[in-house]
């Protein structure tokens, strides 16, 4: 079974490729291989469905820049192909002075970023939007959305395989081996072999792994950290309208806990991180001794934890017990109660860590000999992956002999 371009990972980065591949030249005999037995079964289905803005990143970075174009792709594909989602808006709220100057800065990024409609905005009308949220000011940011990341990653596969009928999807096939050749790559799986003249990685919780397998030197690991979620009960769900979000701390790199309606209705309140022994594992006792060991014996994980030892312990404090998990939501939201939350999802993120325990990384995309890998996708990937494709494709168009 012989392809054109092997694409390993069926998340919504691998099947935005796809279509934009198949799309730009539909003649290509394409395969998308994923070994779970359905689409968007990790990183993608397990996000908290949001449609980022830009607001955050740094102007001019890969994140921004996909980021803000790909939000637009996204809503454009979403209306065409009537894949549930609302363009809700979102609040960035302070609840205390000393988060005042990190809430300008931000401001100044989305204005940088030219993040349409966005508000300095002050407490008494942030409780225009969110009548329950207690806050000193905030930030209005129209454009943020929701959306059902899993059903756009299934329509991406389904036009794309419907443009050329000799490409496939091939679910339940897991990499094992990469076998390289002077034309084509065999592609050894635990259910048959492929062969392709290109391959494109877009493997998420295992890129570094599948990297290693393609030949490429890769210094940095990737690292696991999970987030659990809580959701409103049908009595405390009228407290939330849309999406609320505390102003992140520019010490810890990831979000905060923050508010999200989900297209479905419900409310999720989340998600914390922590440090998981398991990369695919999605319960707090779930356990893999290679990934704890490959974690723990890299030098890069115990830079991050050192570096932020004092949110660390409180995140896994919270990860333990509902009532911590409240006091953080309470925050913003000080009527919430116990009564009000009960236990939800969990998600784990990938963080390619550098040596030095940074993950801040930008996007980070590299052309290997006849391989393009994506290394490091973490939040917004889902957004921006429609442009983060559009990309790829730029970078085969310039490595490989397409036509």
């Amino acid at each position: 079974m012989t392809f054109d371009i092997a694409i390993i990972g069926g998340g919504i980065v691998g099947a935005a490729t796809l279509y934009k591949m198949q799309k730009k030249y539909p003649h290509l005999k394409i395969v998308l291989i994923e070994k779970m037995d359905k689409l968007a079964d990790h990183q993608t289905g397990h996000n908290s469905g949001v449609i980022h803005s830009g607001l955050y990143y740094k102007p001019g970075s890969l994140k921004a820049k996909n980021c803000i174009q790909g939000r637009h792709e996204l809503v454009a594909f979403a209306k065409e192909h009537g894949i549930k989602h609302d363009i809700c808006g979102k609040v960035v709220v302070a609840t205390d002075p000393s988060e005042l100057p990190n809430m300008e800065k931000i401001f100044q990024t989305g204005l940088e970023n030219e993040i349409e409609g966005i508000e300095w905005i002050t407490a008494e009308q942030v409780k225009e939007h969110e009548p329950h949220v207690e806050s000193i000011g905030g930030i209005w940011v129209p454009c943020t959305g929701i959306i059902d990341f899993r059903a756009a990653t299934e329509k991406m596969v389904e036009l794309a395989l419907a443009i050329n009928p000799e490409s496939e999807l091939k679910l339940s096939h897991e990499v094992a081996t990469i076998e390289k050749g002077e034309k084509f790559s065999k592609i050894i799986t635990n259910k048959g072999n492929f062969e392709a003249e290109y391959l494109i990685f877009c493997a998420g919780l295992q890129a570094d792994r599948l990297a290693k397998k393609d030949g490429v030197q890769l210094k940095e690991k990737v690292v696991g950290f999970r987030g659990d979620y809580y959701e409103l009960t049908e009595q405390g769900k009228h407290k939330i309208k849309n999406l609320i979000y505390p102003v992140p701390n520019p010490d810890f790199p990831f979000l905060g806990v923050h508010f999200t309606r989900m297209t479905d209705g419900e409310i999720e309140c989340g998600p914390n991180a922590v440090f998981t022994f398991k990369r695919e594992g999605y319960n707090k006792t779930d356990f893999s001794f290679r990934d704890t060991w490959d974690a723990l014996t890299y030098r890069g994980t115990w830079r991050l934890f050192f570096t932020n030892m004092a949110f660390g312990i409180n995140e896994y404090r919270r990860a333990f017990s509902k009532r911590l998990f409240l006091k953080t939501l309470q925050r913003m939201v000080p009527s919430l109660t116990m009564d009000d939350i009960k236990p939800g999802r969990s998600g784990v993120r990938a963080l390619l860590l550098r040596q030095d325990g940074d993950t801040r990384d930008d996007f980070r995309i590299e052309y290997h000999g006849k391989s393009i890998h994506v290394l490091n996708a973490p939040s917004p990937a889902a957004t921006a992956s429609l442009a983060i494709g559009g990309y790829i494709v730029e970078e085969a168009e310039k490595h490989f002999n397409l036509v």
